[in-house]
């Protein structure tokens, strides 16, 4: 451990050479290999409060490290103080209340261990070890958010550590505006050092998992296109051209690029949703099953599917149609794909995600019917201009069909003009304001960066 002293800080400070400083900086994308000037790991809000005071005395840029999942790798930067949340993990449950209270470090699968005996869960996303804190800055799609919501839509309340070192106890009562810009704009406003989230109850969830050949994915797709307002808020309908690997699938499959549909269905488990009938009778099916099981485990189902170290990029687009010419241009874009671990992802959004009017919260995007990805993921460095060309291109084709904006927590480093585009004009004027407020120096920076307002973007 490094011998440089930081007043008032009690936790762990690693600078280069130090034992455990390679481990800390190591992030889930491996395509970013940077070296902080000092990572702080920190054990409340006070010692993260006290790092931001010794940075601006050093004058160090800052990052914010949670679970360290982000595709754009915004936990970690050269030269930089890392504020290391990775031991706030602890969630306590108040299941009389419905709340969960969770360090601003803890991965979803924490929250989901903690819930889980009580018959609970917030909603939050579909990989397991993503951090909450991250996730829920951004918005939080995930398994159940058609039947409740964003993850940013369950945080009730806030300990949040400004950038000039204060700390405040924040909910819709004390700090409105604060609490307005959390849900949805990213890490631009504070630390966030334990979230108190709603719960809703969730048991035991019916699966049905689909497999088609990519050259049915058209009619298939065209079912799934259809899905609209009108559609049970109890499914949820995630689909991915990819590589079929999974062990349950035929032999003759593997290896095969192939349209996988996974719909959850949170209603009478004695029911099939007609809309699961009817995208089986779409096109030959390769292999299906249906299983039941706990949300906690679907929720850590995919864990496996994007090991951390492997190399990283992601776009994506929201859709207000999946008509036959945008189906063919993604099937070929996965034909195309230079490796055989990236994915074409969509999913089927509106229900409790539209019902949240659009100025209540700083997530803007709320009325689009569809979100896709492309999600390029291959391990040779020398690969990387073709995986990055690969995922811009497949999204840049999806342009006539676009509804505006994108996914935060689906983007890449971003620039100035893209991250306004994130929001919205109104939106992003709002927490340009806002961000002149609460962090006028612009030392929450090193994310998809909303720049005060009056500044340089």
């Amino acid at each position: 451990m490094t011998r440089l002293a930081v007043a008032g800080f009690r936790g762990t400070l690693l600078a280069p050479g130090d034992d455990g400083y390679d481990t800390a900086r190591r992030i889930w994308n491996g395509r970013f290999d940077r070296r902080p000037a000092l990572i702080a790991r920190c054990r409340d809000a006070a010692d993260v409060a006290a790092a931001l005071r010794h940075a601006a005395d050093a004058g160090l840029p800052v990052t914010v490290r949670g679970g360290g999942h982000n595709v754009a790798g915004t936990a970690v930067a050269d030269g930089a103080l890392m504020v290391d949340l990775s031991l706030l993990r602890g969630v306590v449950v108040d299941a009389g209340a419905r709340l969960a209270h969770a360090g601003g470090g803890a991965l979803l699968a924490d929250v989901d261990r903690a819930t889980r005996p009580l018959g609970l869960a917030c909603p939050t996303g579909v990989v397991s070890r993503t951090g909450l804190g991250g996730l829920a800055l951004g918005g939080g799609y995930g398994w159940l958010c058609r039947k409740w919501g964003l993850t940013c839509d369950h945080v009730a309340a806030a300990e949040v550590v400004l950038a000039g070192g204060s700390i405040v106890q924040a909910d819709d009562a004390t700090h409105p505006d604060l609490m307005w810009a959390l849900r949805g704009g990213g890490g631009n406003f504070g630390v966030v050092t334990r979230f108190t989230l709603r719960l809703r109850p969730v048991g035991d969830v019916v699966l049905h998992s689909m497999v088609f050949a990519a050259d049915g994915a058209a009619d298939v797709l065209g079912v799934y296109g259809s899905f609209g307002a009108g559609t049970p808020e109890d499914l949820q309908v995630l689909g991915a051209l990819r590589r079929a690997e999974a062990d349950w699938h035929p032999a003759a499959v593997r290896g095969r690029l192939v349209l996988g549909l996974d719909a959850i269905w949170l209603g009478d488990p004695s029911e099939t949703p007609d809309e699961v009938t009817r995208l089986l009778a779409a096109a030959p099916v390769l292999a299906r099953r249906r299983r039941v099981l706990p949300f906690a485990d679907l929720q850590a189902s995919a864990d496996d599917a994007e090991p951390a170290g492997q190399r990283y990029f992601t776009r994506s687009s929201y859709l207000d149609a999946l008509p036959g010419q945008a189906v063919r241009h993604l099937v070929e874009t996965a034909r195309q794909c230079p490796s055989p671990l990236s994915t074409v992802d969509l999913s089927h959004l509106l229900g409790a995600v539209a019902r949240v009017p659009a100025a209540a919260t700083a997530f803007a995007r709320r009325r689009a019917p569809f979100l896709c990805s492309a999600s390029a993921a291959w391990t040779d460095p020398s690969d990387d201009a073709a995986n990055v060309a690969w995922a811009r291109a497949a999204i840049a084709g999806l342009a006539p069909w676009a509804h505006g904006g994108t996914y935060v927590n689906y983007l890449d480093q971003a620039g100035p003009d893209e991250v306004a585009g994130l929001y919205g004009d109104a939106h992003y004027a709002r927490l340009a304001r806002l961000k002149a407020v609460l962090d006028p120096a612009n030392v929450f920076r090193g994310n998809q960066n909303i720049a005060p307002a009056g500044g340089t973007r």
